[in-house]
Order: structure tokens, then C-alpha cells, then sequence
């Protein structure tokens, strides 16, 4: 079976526009784009997207990231190839898109200060619109549950 709905955009064109909104918004400067792509592809990870994983995989290759911090993005926390300010970023993503196991806040101070160590405010803002954009794609994604495309 391929997608549920194959051009979404024929029966609502404002979806381009949203999207070209996100990309203008997360694609600032601000945030470097291997970043960003590490935390689409960490939140394909947990939402368990093989379209939207596969898609950032492919983007980080093309990017030219190397096989073992493409696999390592899975269990990021315990792997040597990712900077500080990477794994302040992979658990943000970690913060938002899993669910605290006892009802704790997801996204606590200490993280908050931690992931603000080495952004600053407009990298901040940056940080949460990706995190929101990858949400936006990653329901897409499980409802119209696309072709994954191989690497």
C-alpha cells in the first residue's frame, strides 16, 4: 500500500505554505543544519516514522555524516560521536517526544539550562520550532503513512 492520501497539498494547499514557513524558520543560521537534522531523526526514532527515519538518514548522508553517527543517533546518550551542544539538542527531542514514565515535567529546568549552555536565545527559539515542525511532519507521517524511500 502505498500513501494514504498521495498529494495531501491537492486537497490542502496551505500545507506548502506552512511548510515553507518551517523550513524559512528552523533553516536561520541559528541552529546548524546537521543539528537539526540529527533531531528529525532522532523524533523518527521515537515516533517510530520508517519514512521520516529513512528521509533524514538519506539527509544526513547527502550531508556527508558519516554511517556510525547516523546509526549512534538511536542510542545517542552512551555514543562517543556527538558534541555537547548535539546531545543537549538529542535530549530535548528525547524530553519532548517520549512521555515522562511517572507524570515528571518533560521538559525541567535543569534541561532547559543545560540545552541553553550552548544555544542562545534566538538558537533556543529555533531549537523549539524544529522540535514543533518535526511533530507537525511526524503526524503526517504516522496518519498517511508515506513509502519509505531507500537510502
Amino acid at each position: 500500500m502505498g500513501s494514504r492520501i498521495p498529494d495531501a497539498s491537492t486537497h490542502l494547499p496551505e500545507i506548502q505554505e506552512l511548510a515553507a514557513a518551517m523550513v524559512k524558520a528552523t533553516g536561520n543560521g541559528s541552529v546548524p543544519a546537521t543539528t537539526t537534522s540529527l533531531v528529525y531523526l532522532r523524533a523518527s526514532q521515537i515516533v517510530g516514522s520508517t519514512y521520516q527515519v529513512m528521509r533524514h538518514s538519506v539527509d544526513l548522508r547527502k550531508a556527508g555524516e558519516s554511517e556510525a553517527r547516523i546509526a549512534a543517533v538511536a542510542t545517542w546518550r552512551d555514543a562517543p560521536y556527538f558534541t555537547d551542544a548535539e546531545q543537549a539538542a538529542l535530549a530535548l527531542t528525547d524530553a519532548i517526544f517520549q512521555p515522562g514514565a511517572r507524570g515528571e515535567e518533560r521538559v525541567p529546568d535543569d534541561l532547559y539550562i543545560e540545552v541553553a549552555k550552548h544555544y542562545d536565545d534566538k538558537a533556543m527559539a529555533t531549537l523549539m520550532m524544529v522540535l514543533a515542525s518535526a511533530g507537525f511532519w511526524m503526524n503526517i507521517a504516522l496518519i498517511n503513512k508515506p513509502t519509505p524511500v531507500p537510502a
